[in-house]
């Protein structure tokens, strides 16, 4: 044990000096220089210690500051110390007899989360993730508009749901899941801000019903992957119930806006919809997993989940109040919510607050470190974390899209920086992200600084390093 707290304790300090986010090496060739076989004879405890050394050298390094490639990042102590007690303690979350304080735990959670979104007297489950969570809202949206059609099946092919064209790709995922396919998944046409555009949704709910399809469910987007764009949640919940049709919102990125009184504006209207998911795990920088579904109707997710009705040797009527079980998807499942509770009672709504609110300011600076470069241009509005751009070189006449490609593929294997490359229409896009806790203004100052340098070598033609 002492051995692995020391292997832990240095992981933790190493990010607070100068190094790489991951020693950065292609497939085909970290395949041929690492081992990881597994044996007939077991190889006994210190080859233990030599397999975490060779994975901790070998990872990337998400709680660096430097690490700024999707929506989280980071480590939250607090949260990886209740990661550790959930481990421990080893239990499951489908009955209150077998995770008595921690089913309160969770219960307080959720209760805590509804009513932040405006769904006091709602439900929910801690679920894998927020695309676990559009699935689950998809399903609650089909029992609705098809009673029974949990036990009964269905034929989702005159089935319509609505969705915006900047969504999360999970939002295709349900569609296949819950029977009506990706072919009946209508994609809305987005404002210039990568929002969803209300007209648009009511233009193609009608002809949907023109061709004699059933328009069941809208679902927006609070804080878009590439963007980070919200969706005018209002207008679009009206236009919903206006059709009869079910609102899920997916907040797994930007939900953490509803804490900050000057940013919860983003998610006006939220309190119209019908069920939200929401990652603590992103913005709030938990470990992963850690993802909220809600509900406003707490009858609905228990039909969806009432499969677990059957499990005699699980749930009594005595407990049936109690049981998380019956609304989740799920049978085992692992305490994501001591993690959570531990970290929110350490900071409140207050700290979280901060915290969100600290993120906006950085993305503000690190957009104007952007618009004040000649050779950088913001290629998108925003308003959360975001922060999309490009490399425009002094010379004209070169390709902006190779360019930018080989920017980012340059910094990922030189590795002092981790961001993504995204597309916005035609153009790809540099995307950094803020939600890692070790980010100053001093990071993204470096990072913009190596940008310009290796924007400038690709620009003047000088060659990539050779990685292996």
């Amino acid at each position: 044990m002492n051995q692995l707290c020391q292997r832990i304790l240095s992981y933790l300090e190493e990010a607070e000096e100068p190094g790489k986010v991951v020693d950065f090496v292609p497939a085909e060739s970290l395949s041929k220089i690492t081992d990881v076989g597994l044996p007939i004879e077991g190889r006994g405890q210190q080859a233990v210690f030599d397999d975490i050394d060779e994975f901790l050298r070998r990872c990337v390094k998400t709680n660096r500051p430097e690490f700024m490639n999707p929506l989280w990042g980071g480590l939250n102590t607090t949260g990886f110390a209740g990661e550790v007690i959930a481990a421990l303690t080893n239990t499951s979350m489908y009955t209150y007899e077998l995770a008595p304080f921690a089913t309160l735990i969770e219960q307080a959670i959720l209760k805590r989360m509804g009513e932040l979104v405006g769904f006091s007297g709602g439900a929910g489950t801690l679920a894998t993730g927020g695309s676990n969570g559009n699935m689950l809202g998809m399903l609650c949206a089909r029992e609705v508009a098809f009673p029974s059609s949990t036990h009964r099946g269905i034929d989702g092919t005159k089935m319509a749901a609505f969705v915006s064209a900047e969504s999360h790709y999970s939002v295709l995922m349900s569609a296949n899941v819950i029977g009506i396919g990706h072919r009946n998944l209508f994609k809305i046409q987005c404002d210039e801000d990568g929002r969803m555009k209300p007209s648009a949704l009511k233009d193609e709910i009608q002809r949907a019903r023109k061709e004699g399809l059933v328009p069941f469910c809208v679902v927006s987007t609070s804080g878009t992957t590439v963007r980070g764009a919200f969706d005018p949640l209002k207008e679009i919940g009206e236009i919903a119930h206006q059709e009869g049709m079910w609102h899920h919102v997916d907040a797994a990125w930007g939900g953490s806006a509803m804490f900050s009184s000057t940013l919860s504006k983003l998610m006006e209207g939220v309190e119209l919809a019908d069920s939200v998911c929401w990652d603590a795990h992103k913005m709030m920088g938990l470990p992963l997993i850690c993802s909220a579904f809600l509900v406003k109707q707490a009858d609905v997710l228990a039909k969806v989940c009432a499969h677990g009705n059957v499990a005699h040797y699980l749930f009594h009527e005595s407990s049936k109040d109690n049981d998380l079980g019956r609304y989740s998807l799920q049978c085992g499942r692992r305490n994501d919510a001591l993690k959570l509770w531990l970290a929110w009672r350490e900071c409140g709504d207050a700290g979280w607050a901060s915290l969100v609110e600290g993120y906006v300011a950085l993305a503000d600076h690190l957009q104007s470190r952007i618009d004040d470069h000649p050779n950088l241009q913001m290629m998108s509005s925003r308003s959360w974390t975001n922060v999309c751009f490009r490399y425009v070189p002094s010379k004209s006449g070169m390709d902006l899209n190779e360019l930018n490609s080989e920017l980012r593929l340059r910094i990922m294997q030189n590795a002092d920086f981790m961001v993504s490359r995204s597309n916005i229409g035609e153009n790809v896009v540099i995307r950094s992200v803020i939600s890692n806790p070790g980010i100053s203004e001093g990071t993204l100052d470096a990072f913009v600084d190596e940008v310009l340098r290796i924007g400038q070598d690709v620009e003047n033609g000088l060659p990539r390093e050779s990685i292996y």
